[in-house]
């Protein structure tokens, strides 16, 4: 299958030009393997995200096996767990950003994925609180330290490299397909997680099933990194480096970032945050919540499975949309959405009708993705190409941290301070209101700079 490098017709992947293509730098030669570039990008992202999903999916696995204490103190237990993997994020975003902006978007995500795969094997082969006591959470702390690290850079590292090796006129298309790379690795765990609950007997997938789900990010971990060792640099980041070199210049990006562009950081933090705390939602608390609420764990884990395959179509249709119609009209109409619906899809969980429920997850999951493709670009094409790494990671990692990692663990206490997850609901509105307002009056300009695809796009 091979397509134009500029996504101009249909949902497909772009590929590689029989002629020279337009990139962000001038033409780029026909010879850029431009699939491979596009699953280079992806794959990552499908890893990441295996982990993230798979911590929540198990979250009470998790708890029954690291922690002491009751259910609940367990559980709030676990999911601090994935706000540690989170903390580390702006410090491991900064320094895995900073490396992209000095050795190379392609070096980083090396390094990325070699850091998330490890700190998620890991956790296959820990010991338990019954053999080894408080180490046990203790060594799981440091797993979910590591994959966080690696985490950090992954995401706008990808978008990074996707986005200066593609064509300007469809970035937020581009960015569609990073953002829906991310349903890759959710859909993955959940499809696994939904077949070993039924196959194997509850004991044996508390006592070793569980492990199993883990050490399955090695293979695709592995397949990952071969790809992208066998990938080029980007033009723009090479057209960078030559021009630092010719100026002997010695780059400070994580300084010129902080001190020049430290509004664009905190506006792009604010235009995402509503799909920050959604996406978490979606990928770690939705399960818990319909457990919670009286579904057993087939039926949530069927929803959570549901929400990631509609999640990549509606990412890539949303950034052909953003391209055609203007990233701004796109994020102002989702959000406004957003925070008519939010609140309905938590009556809907706790109406105990398995169809309200299905239907409202799925439909928070297209909402919430359909915005992602234009919210990406601007996350990394609000800022230039030298300090893009860090700035790019900072920003993301920051919101993430502080809103997205946070959802589950205060959904959680929500529900037991209030007994009902509509309180959360109401927390979630106010964030999509706020990026409403922002993507209204103070969207990045480089997002609607990529509009206006031909018709047959």
């Amino acid at each position: 299958m091979s397509h134009a490098a500029a996504p101009s017709t249909g949902d497909s992947a772009p590929g590689p030009a029989p002629g020279p293509v337009p990139g962000p730098c001038g033409p780029r030669p026909p010879a850029v393997p431009w699939r491979r570039i596009l699953w280079s990008a992806m794959l990552g992202n499908a890893v990441e995200w295996y982990d993230n999903a798979l911590y929540g999916i198990l979250a009470v696995v998790i708890a029954q096996q690291f922690f002491a204490g009751g259910s609940t103190t367990a559980l709030i237990s676990t999911y601090l767990g994935l706000i540690l993997s989170y903390a580390v994020r702006p410090i491991g975003g900064t320094l895995m950003g900073r490396v992209g902006d000095i050795k190379g978007r392609k070096y980083v995500l090396t390094l990325t994925i070699a850091l998330m795969s490890i700190g998620t094997v890991a956790i296959g082969l820990l010991p338990t609180y019954s053999a080894i006591g408080v180490a046990a959470p203790a060594l799981l702390a440091l797993c979910r330290v590591v994959q966080g690290v690696g985490a950090s850079g992954e995401y706008t590292a990808a978008a990074d490299f996707l986005l200066e090796h593609g064509d300007k006129r469809g970035r937020n298309y581009l960015s569609g397909w990073c953002v829906g790379s991310t349903s890759i690795g959710p859909l993955l765990a959940s499809a696994i997680a939904y077949v070993m609950i039924l196959a194997v007997p509850e004991h044996d997938f508390n006592a070793w099933g569980w492990r199993v789900l883990f050490l399955l990010a090695a293979p695709l971990s592995l397949v990952t990194l071969y790809i992208r060792r066998h990938v080029t640099e980007t033009p723009e980041f090479r057209q960078v480096m030559e021009q630092a070199k010719a100026e002997t210049v010695k780059q400070s990006p994580f300084r010129e970032a902080v001190r020049g562009y430290w509004r664009d950081m905190l506006r792009a933090i604010g235009l995402g945050a509503g799909q920050r705390v959604g996406s978490f939602v979606i990928q770690s608390y939705f399960v818990t919540a319909l457990v919670q609420n009286g579904f057993g764990e087939d039926q949530a884990l069927l929803a959570a499975i549901l929400t990631y395959v509609v999640g990549a179509p509606a990412a890539i249709w949303g950034g052909r949309m953003a391209d055609r119609h203007g990233g701004r009209r796109l994020l102002v109409a989702g959000y406004s959405v957003f925070v008519l619906f939010t609140v309905p899809t938590f009556l809907a969980i706790e109406s105990g009708s398995v169809v309200l429920a299905f239907v409202a997850v799925v439909v928070f999951t297209v909402i919430n993705n359909i915005v992602g493709g234009p919210l990406t670009t601007a996350y990394v094409m609000s800022f230039p190409a030298h300090v893009r790494g860090t700035a790019s990671a900072l920003n993301y990692n920051v919101g993430t941290t502080l809103l997205g990692g946070t959802a589950p663990l205060l959904a959680a206490w929500l529900h037991g301070l209030t007994g009902t997850d509509v309180s959360f609901g109401w927390y979630m509105t106010f964030f999509c209101l706020l990026s409403a307002l922002v993507a209204g009056f103070a969207l990045p300009k480089s997002v609607d700079e990529a509009r206006k695809l031909p018709a047959t796009a």
